[in-house]
Protein backbone atom coordinates (compact mmCIF):
# COMPACT_ATOMS: atom_id res chain seq x y z
CA UNK A 1 0.00 0.00 0.00
CA UNK A 2 1.65 3.44 -0.81
CA UNK A 3 2.35 5.73 1.93
CA UNK A 4 0.53 8.85 0.39
CA UNK A 5 -2.64 7.18 0.43
CA UNK A 6 -5.21 8.98 3.06
CA UNK A 7 -8.08 7.01 3.45
CA UNK A 8 -9.32 9.66 6.07
CA UNK A 9 -12.01 10.54 3.86
CA UNK A 10 -12.88 6.95 2.59
CA UNK A 11 -13.69 6.34 6.95
CA UNK A 12 -15.66 9.88 7.25
CA UNK A 13 -18.01 8.29 4.53
CA UNK A 14 -18.25 4.70 5.80
CA UNK A 15 -18.81 5.82 9.29
CA UNK A 16 -21.49 8.57 7.97
CA UNK A 17 -23.34 5.54 6.07
CA UNK A 18 -23.09 3.62 8.97
CA UNK A 19 -24.65 5.53 11.56
CA UNK A 20 -27.21 6.48 8.82
CA UNK A 21 -27.84 2.55 8.51
CA UNK A 22 -28.17 2.84 11.83
CA UNK A 23 -31.12 5.26 12.20
CA UNK A 24 -33.13 4.02 9.68
CA UNK A 25 -32.55 0.47 11.06
CA UNK A 26 -33.98 2.08 14.37
CA UNK A 27 -36.71 3.16 12.79
CA UNK A 28 -38.06 0.60 11.13
CA UNK A 29 -37.68 -1.61 14.10
CA UNK A 30 -39.49 1.14 16.47
CA UNK A 31 -42.22 1.77 13.23
CA UNK A 32 -42.88 -2.15 13.13
CA UNK A 33 -43.26 -2.33 17.54
CA UNK A 34 -45.53 0.20 17.21
CA UNK A 35 -47.58 -1.36 14.28
CA UNK A 36 -47.41 -4.86 15.87
CA UNK A 37 -48.55 -3.35 19.43
CA UNK A 38 -51.25 -1.41 17.67
CA UNK A 39 -52.74 -5.13 15.96
CA UNK A 40 -52.52 -6.56 19.88
CA UNK A 41 -49.75 -8.60 19.30
CA UNK A 42 -46.45 -8.16 21.11
CA UNK A 43 -44.29 -5.33 19.81
CA UNK A 44 -40.87 -7.00 20.66
CA UNK A 45 -42.15 -9.45 18.10
CA UNK A 46 -40.83 -6.62 15.91
CA UNK A 47 -36.45 -7.56 16.48
CA UNK A 48 -36.85 -11.60 16.39
CA UNK A 49 -36.04 -12.59 13.09
CA UNK A 50 -38.63 -15.06 11.80
CA UNK A 51 -41.04 -14.19 14.37
CA UNK A 52 -41.75 -10.91 12.99
CA UNK A 53 -42.33 -12.13 9.59
CA UNK A 54 -44.85 -14.73 11.41
CA UNK A 55 -46.57 -12.15 13.11
CA UNK A 56 -46.40 -9.25 10.00
CA UNK A 57 -48.36 -12.85 8.37
CA UNK A 58 -50.47 -13.02 10.60
CA UNK A 59 -51.56 -9.80 10.84
CA UNK A 60 -52.12 -9.29 6.81
CA UNK A 61 -54.39 -12.30 7.18
CA UNK A 62 -52.46 -14.39 5.65
CA UNK A 63 -52.32 -17.78 6.56
CA UNK A 64 -48.83 -18.73 8.45
CA UNK A 65 -47.36 -20.98 6.17
CA UNK A 66 -46.91 -18.76 3.51
CA UNK A 67 -43.49 -18.08 5.28
CA UNK A 68 -42.21 -21.35 3.48
CA UNK A 69 -43.38 -19.86 0.46
CA UNK A 70 -41.07 -16.87 0.91
CA UNK A 71 -37.92 -18.10 1.30
CA UNK A 72 -38.56 -19.83 -2.20
CA UNK A 73 -36.28 -17.12 -4.77
CA UNK A 74 -38.65 -15.10 -7.37
CA UNK A 75 -41.75 -16.79 -5.59
CA UNK A 76 -41.09 -14.92 -2.48
CA UNK A 77 -41.52 -11.43 -4.15
CA UNK A 78 -45.30 -12.34 -5.25
CA UNK A 79 -46.23 -13.47 -1.95
CA UNK A 80 -44.58 -10.58 -0.16
CA UNK A 81 -46.51 -8.29 -2.39
CA UNK A 82 -50.00 -9.84 -1.82
CA UNK A 83 -48.98 -10.10 1.90
CA UNK A 84 -47.82 -6.42 2.00
CA UNK A 85 -51.41 -5.53 0.24
CA UNK A 86 -53.05 -7.24 3.24
CA UNK A 87 -50.54 -5.51 5.48
CA UNK A 88 -51.67 -1.92 4.41
CA UNK A 89 -55.52 -3.67 4.40
CA UNK A 90 -55.46 -4.40 8.11
CA UNK A 91 -54.44 -0.72 8.85
CA UNK A 92 -57.55 0.46 6.69
CA UNK A 93 -55.01 1.56 3.62
CA UNK A 94 -55.25 0.79 -0.17
CA UNK A 95 -53.14 -0.79 -2.98
CA UNK A 96 -51.59 2.62 -3.62
CA UNK A 97 -50.23 2.92 0.32
CA UNK A 98 -49.32 -1.00 -0.25
CA UNK A 99 -46.94 0.74 -2.94
CA UNK A 100 -45.60 3.17 -0.92
CA UNK A 101 -44.51 0.34 1.48
CA UNK A 102 -43.14 -1.67 -0.46
CA UNK A 103 -40.55 0.98 -2.53
CA UNK A 104 -40.48 3.50 0.54
CA UNK A 105 -40.64 1.31 3.40
CA UNK A 106 -38.61 3.77 5.76
CA UNK A 107 -41.32 6.37 5.13
CA UNK A 108 -44.31 4.63 4.60
CA UNK A 109 -43.62 2.34 7.70
CA UNK A 110 -43.47 5.43 10.00
CA UNK A 111 -46.25 7.00 8.32
CA UNK A 112 -48.40 4.08 9.30
CA UNK A 113 -47.37 3.60 12.75
CA UNK A 114 -47.52 7.16 13.92
CA UNK A 115 -50.40 8.54 11.88
CA UNK A 116 -53.92 8.22 12.49
CA UNK A 117 -54.46 4.69 11.15
CA UNK A 118 -56.17 2.18 13.22
CA UNK A 119 -55.59 -1.89 12.82
CA UNK A 120 -58.80 -2.69 11.80
CA UNK A 121 -58.61 -6.69 11.40
CA UNK A 122 -58.76 -8.21 8.48
CA UNK A 123 -62.22 -7.14 7.52
CA UNK A 124 -61.65 -6.21 3.85
CA UNK A 125 -59.14 -9.59 3.17
CA UNK A 126 -61.97 -11.97 2.40
CA UNK A 127 -60.37 -12.84 -1.02
CA UNK A 128 -58.88 -15.86 -2.13
CA UNK A 129 -55.35 -15.55 -1.22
Amino acid sequence: MPQDLDLGPLYAFATCFGVFGLILGLLMIVSLWKLFTKAGKPGWAAIIPIYNTIVFLEIAGKPVWWFLLLLIPFVNIVFAIIATIGFANAYGKGGGFAVGLIFLPMIFFPILAFGSSRYLGTRALDNDF
